[in-house]
């Protein structure tokens, strides 16, 4: 079973989305990650997708389905994806789907519904590492990363941009998660990040392979 990942910029999907994936001994699909490992291979896909950054140009829906189906044909065998970040239009949200039916996959959308004061909140107010990427809450009080990096606020997350990121998501995203309707276990994203992962996995264990002993 394969589980497509939906929430607000600031809802903790990310985060969410590694525990997932290591409780039930998924692969992570993240769409920026797939593109940036593939720009390094010397493949066809790999040199397609590389001149495309570097002419600075998005990357066609046509083209990050072709790098969905070359992940997914590499995957061990009965390994699950956890897809994080995509969809994020109707259109990819079709051809996702297409793609998944053709290789006689399952799955299953989730929401980590969180209110748009949420997310504007904890986006003005998050660090981030600039060594590893990890995002930290405002209720992390250290003054650096677990890994010792130093901890900063990211440009993009400014007010401006913030309300522009958001008017995004409701135009573009909120669409897109309606497809999925019939197929959606939606999680209140809204309290701690240990107590929203205590509520999905609750609905998450009945359908996924049994949780690791963690």
């Amino acid at each position: 079973m394969d589980l497509i990942f939906f929430g607000m910029q600031g809802a903790g999907k990310g985060t969410l989305g590694k525990s997932a994936a290591e409780r039930y001994g998924m692969r992570i699909f993240e769409t920026g990650g797939a593109l940036r490992a593939l720009a390094q291979e010397d493949s066809e896909l790999g040199h397609k997708v590389k001149s495309i950054i570097e002419a600075g140009h998005l990357v066609p829906n046509e083209v990050v389905m072709e790098i969905v189906e070359d992940f997914m044909s590499k995957l061990p065998k009965n390994t699950a994806v956890l897809f994080d970040g995509i969809p994020r239009k109707v259109e990819q949200a079709q051809s996702l789907n297409e793609l998944l039916k053709k290789h006689n996959r399952t799955y299953k959308a989730v929401l980590i519904d969180i209110k748009k004061e949420t997310a504007f909140k904890r986006l003005a107010t998050r660090r981030v590492c600039k060594s590893c990427k990890n995002v930290y809450p405002t209720t992390y009080t250290n003054s650096s990363c677990e890994c010792n990096g130093e901890l900063v606020t990211r440009a993009d997350d400014n007010p401006e941009a913030i309300k522009t990121r958001l008017e995004a998501f409701e135009k573009e995203t909120i669409p897109t998660i309606n497809i999925y309707k019939d197929n959606l276990i939606k999680i209140d994203g809204e309290p701690t990040i240990k107590e929203v992962e205590i509520l999905a996995f609750k609905a998450l264990d009945g359908i996924m392979p049994p949780p690791s002993n963690s």
